[in-house]
């Protein structure tokens, strides 16, 4: 993968056929993509006009006294119309967005457009409009071929019946007008034979009273095919000396279309723009391209000194899928398209991938399926060197576990201390001892329901998975013989690893499962907090409301018994009490003011916690346990 200049055309053009390995240019291309989304959700109608590949149009016109042929032209028109569109287009997203907008140049003179338009239809026909003297040209072929047919209908109408043949009519047969005789008529009618029938029972004939006319017709019909090939040059002169332009202006469309492509695949996908090249790889809620947003998201976080990861675990588990995509989101970013990632993601740049993945077996090359792995590596231990991505599937698979799993070992040992970031499944237990003994290799597996021995497709960093083959054999039905001696005979190694990462599994769903109880225990929480918030509003507004309605009588009162002064210091008076005992009621705080850090507090329900925070906003941040809930100080009382 070689490197390219960071301008907006190669960014949005170029970078999508070949990745990328220059970090500004990858950056540079993902925010533009992303600047289009972003829009895209806002505006509608933001769209690509369709353009037709004219590269070899550009071609031919670069060649001195070529002529382009009709269609070449029709779907030239179809292009200067569309870069027209695009342009202007472009120019409206300037402020919008700008750096969409850099994509836009000058489309050629529309007046070239008006002239193919006025010259060439659709399907590629030169239009009688082309010129003056096309026009009369084929009205000179009209009139011919109209006295032409005329004269030969009137000869077969004068035949006598036997010499017809049947249903005849005038037709044509090599490029001339004839009419369809008997074969025992040829004498009587005379003239020129064209062709005949299968069974040579009817002969097609240009009798010699129309052989002037019908030379006539040709005559014609060459006079406009001179004029239409007069017409293709001149309109290709024309164009010629905007070869450059043209071939700018359908850069651009092609360009905008990309990039108006890799911006709806951003919004259908729901990706988020990586960090590139700032730290080591960190995938969060990546999901594989193919999958769609309904497929289960993994996060990968590696340390700066991990680079290979080692995922263990069943078949049919997803471990495969989990390489691959890890593979897919890089190239993705580096061709500038925003991959199905989650934020706060970091991909680093990779120089070159690596992958061996599937059964590369080949009689014609007398390759076995350990053979064509063992080639595959040998490459990749050969040219992968730090910046490189290795996805290596099912390593020392096809051969001897013992060897499998010491050559495995040895090649991923290789690759770790060379810094290569790679990722590798495997099935042998061996391998699930390297990342204890290897710095720089760490463990993973994808989650596997013990119970119903289905896979969750849940990415767990640090822990190896378990393979599951004889609970899966057993829930298959294999016979209990035959599973008891098969148990038997796995190495009390592997039988102790088993257990214990059973126990870890076991521990791992216990702790899920307390996790996702105290989180529903503190969502339950935290809305009784806000039904008693919301109770206790209601309760002071109603609460205000009567004081007031009894403030309001008192007043009236008041007026009728003291001048008005006298009246409105009786108001305030009485609204200054209001304001000083309406949030203060039942021993409560009074106020987030009145509270400090640290100090105990009690809850409507009768919790005691410990105040954490008191925000901007007045509430109160209580940590009642290992729960923190955000309280109004109003529901608050201090606690001893």
């Amino acid at each position: 993968m070689a490197a390219h200049a960071a301008g907006p055309l190669g960014a949005a053009r170029v970078m999508s056929r070949t990745p990328a390995t220059d970090a500004t240019t990858i950056r540079a291309a993902l925010a533009q993509v992303a600047e289009l989304a972003a829009l895209l959700l806002t505006e509608d109608g933001i769209r690509a006009e369709p353009v037709a590949d004219i590269s070899a149009t550009l071609e031919l016109l670069g060649v001195p006294g070529s002529a382009l042929e009709g269609l070449a032209l029709a779907e030239l028109t179809v292009a200067l119309a569309a870069a027209r569109v695009t342009s202007g287009d472009l120019r409206r997203l300037a402020e919008a967005a700008p750096r969409t907008a850099m994509l836009r140049t000058d489309p050629p003179p529309k007046e070239l457009e008006t002239r193919l338009g006025q010259a060439i239809a659709p399907d590629g026909t030169v239009t009688d409009g082309a010129s003056k003297d096309l026009a009369r040209a084929r009205a000179q072929v009209r009139e011919s071929r109209q006295r032409l047919v005329k004269k030969l209908e009137s000869l077969l109408g004068g035949l006598d019946p036997t010499d017809r043949a049947a249903d005849a009519a005038v037709t044509v047969r090599g490029g001339r007008y004839v009419i369809p005789i008997r074969n025992t008529a040829r004498s009587r009618v005379g003239g020129i034979v064209h062709d005949e029938s299968a069974t040579r029972a009817t002969l097609f004939v240009e009798p010699p009273e129309v052989i002037e006319l019908g030379n006539e017709l040709r005559a014609a019909e060459s006079a406009e095919q001179r004029e239409v090939l007069r017409v293709l040059r001149e309109l290709t002169d024309l164009l010629r000396p905007h070869r450059d332009r043209i071939a700018a202006a359908w850069e651009m469309c092609i360009a905008f279309d990309d990039l108006c492509a890799r911006a709806h695949y951003a919004v259908e996908v729901n990706g988020f723009v990586p960090a590139i090249g700032e730290g080591p790889l960190k995938i969060r809620a990546g999901r594989h391209p193919l999958l769609g947003t309904e497929a289960v998201p993994f996060d990968l976080d590696l340390a700066p000194d991990e680079f290979t990861v080692l995922v263990s675990g069943p078949n049919t588990g997803g471990k495969t899928v989990l390489i691959k995509a890890v593979g897919l989101l890089a190239l993705l970013a580096q061709s500038g398209v925003i991959p199905p990632i989650g934020p706060q993601s970091s991909l680093p740049v990779f120089t070159e991938v690596f992958a061996d993945i599937g059964d590369r077996q080949s009689i014609a090359a007398s390759l076995s399926t350990f053979s064509a792995h063992v080639a595959v590596l040998r490459t990749i231990l050969e040219r992968a060197g730090a910046g490189s991505l290795v996805l290596l599937d099912e390593i020392g698979s096809g051969t001897d576990p013992a060897e499998g799993a010491a050559l495995a070992a040895a090649a991923l040992k290789a690759l770790t201390r060379r810094r290569v970031v790679t990722m590798a499944t495997t099935h042998l237990g061996a391998l699930k001892q390297l990342a204890a003994e290897t710095v720089g290799v760490v463990n993973a597996s994808l989650q596997f329901d013990a119970e119903t021995l289905t896979p969750t497709y849940r990415l767990l960093k640090g822990v190896p998975g378990r393979s599951y083959g004889l609970a899966i054999a057993r829930r298959l039905g294999v016979p209990a013989d035959v599973l008891a001696e098969a148990e038997r005979a796995v190495p009390d190694a592997e039988r102790t690893l088993d257990r214990l990462l059973a126990a870890v599994e076991a521990r791992a769903r216990e702790v899920e499962t307390r996790a996702g109880a105290l989180e529903a225990r503190a969502a339950d929480l935290l809305a009784r907090e806000k039904r008693l918030d919301a109770d206790a509003r209601d309760r002071a507004r109603v609460y205000l409301l009567e004081a007031r309605k009894t403030v309001e009588a008192a007043l009236a009162q008041a007026r009728a018994a003291v001048d008005e002064v006298t009246a409105k210091e009786a108001r305030r008076l009485v609204e200054e009490a209001i304001e000083k005992t309406g949030g203060r009621a039942d021993g409560r705080t009074g106020g987030a003011t009145d509270l400090k850090v640290g100090e105990r507090v009690r809850t409507g329900q009768g919790k005691v916690g410990v105040v954490a925070d008191v925000r901007s906003d007045g509430r109160v941040v209580v940590e009642v346990g290992a729960v923190r809930l955000v309280i109004a100080p109003d529901l608050l009382e201090r606690a001893p």
